[in-house]
């Protein structure tokens, strides 16, 4: 992914809520054969005895569950939203074009879990896409024991030890002011994906331009 210091974000609670926003991840690794295997799903972080983590679940016999049964090595990258940004928005139009977007790459070591621990992954993912209503009848202990029991032969529960994690808010931050500002302008004009960029960079304007004190 890019290494450009500029378009990284240190900010470790914006990360964690970067991943909370935008927890369907793709998860990634190799095969026997050292061929590249991917699902997408739903991931979340937590803090576990001063370790970064993050669990979820996938189906079992599958590709990737068997490719992460032989090599425990993974590749679990979060996007957000993202927008083009035309050149002809910059203070100098005779510029290339680019792409705007929000992305974390977590590296690390995937182990499987009991059926206790599936039990905790399903109710977890539930409840937070039921906005933690407990209530809903779409909530996993809400629903009929039989076919629950169906359900987990199915599918495994997984955590995943967070080795190493990069970060790329690529934001126009290596821009001139007037460039950056009318950026945000155009975005504000698109549709939701523009939007939601104009208003990461209008949160971040003051630490790429800082006030100068005198």
């Amino acid at each position: 992914m890019y290494d450009l210091p500029y378009h990284k974000e240190k900010n470790e609670q914006a990360i964690n809520e970067f991943i909370a926003r935008y927890p369907f991840a793709f998860l990634t690794g190799s095969d026997s054969e050292n061929k590249p295997v991917a699902t997408q799903v739903p991931v979340f972080i937590e803090e576990k005895d001063g370790r970064k983590i993050l669990r979820g679940h996938i189906m079992k016999n599958t590709d990737h569950h068997k490719a992460f049964m032989h090599n425990e090595n993974v590749l679990v990258v979060f996007t957000g939203h993202h927008t083009y940004v035309s050149g002809t928005w910059y203070s100098n139009p005779h510029t290339p074009s680019t792409w705007n977007f929000m992305s974390v790459h977590a590296k690390g070591i995937v182990h499987f879990l009991d059926d206790n621990a599936l039990v905790d992954v399903l109710r977890m993912t539930t409840l937070h896409f039921e906005n933690q209503n407990k209530q809903s009848q779409t909530i996993f202990d809400n629903l009929p024991s039989e076919y629950t029991q169906r359900l987990m032969k199915a599918i495994v529960a997984f955590e995943i030890e967070i080795i190493e994690m990069d970060t790329v808010f690529k934001l126009s931050q290596d821009r001139d002011e007037k460039s950056y500002d009318n950026i945000i302008e155009q975005l504000r004009k698109q549709g939701e994906s523009g939007q939601v960029i104009a208003t990461e960079m209008e949160k971040r304007r003051s630490q790429v331009f800082p006030e100068i004190i005198q």
